[in-house]
């Protein structure tokens, strides 16, 4: 069923932009520990590797079809393999650049980091790129005490809505 939309992407970013169809970034996993996650590539291959709303004027890193890759939240779809592979499940919290210090020291103290990091999560229903880190991880402890089937079934329902809608996404 994905296998279609993929090809799609893997041909677009090819055609579109030099370098690597798919980018792999430094994240950090349950218990903290760092793993490589798959994203179709939406930036240039000379952008810094920080969080987006971190640099100064991202969208002059953005490949020609990056603005719609992440608008559209296709570039998220090599994280199956991450799920596949147990580094990620489907609901969490999204899981912390290797360099995001002051975002990983708050889910640490408030014991997130004992979650399995996620494709969407209660954060990203409720805010997603938009919120500061202390609302985030806020966020992320109330997931962790209310953590439920339920719930899960809830997120991805409105994760859906939030990516047809393209609420609270930045570039």
């Amino acid at each position: 069923m994905l296998v279609l939309p993929i090809l799609i992407v893997m041909l677009f970013v090819r055609l579109t932009s030099k370098g690597p169809i798919l980018y792999w970034s430094d994240r950090v996993g349950r218990d903290n520990k760092i793993f490589k996650m798959p994203k179709f590539r939406s930036m240039r291959l000379d952008t810094p590797a920080l969080a987006t709303h971190l640099l100064n004027n991202p969208e002059q890193f953005l490949t020609p079809i990056g603005s719609f890759l992440r608008k559209s939240s296709l570039d998220e779809l090599p994280q199956l393999w991450s799920i596949i592979k147990g580094d990620m499940s489907f609901v969490g919290p999204r899981p912390a650049l290797f360099n995001q210090d002051d975002l990983v020291a708050l889910r640490t103290e408030y014991g997130v980091d004992k979650l399995l990091p996620g494709l969407t999560g209660w954060a990203q229903i409720n805010g997603r790129d938009e919120l500061p880190i202390p609302l985030k991880v806020k966020l992320d402890v109330e997931y962790l005490h209310k953590q439920s089937f339920l719930l899960d079934l809830k997120i991805i329902f409105l994760t859906f809505l939030k990516v047809l809608r393209r609420d609270g996404i930045q570039h």
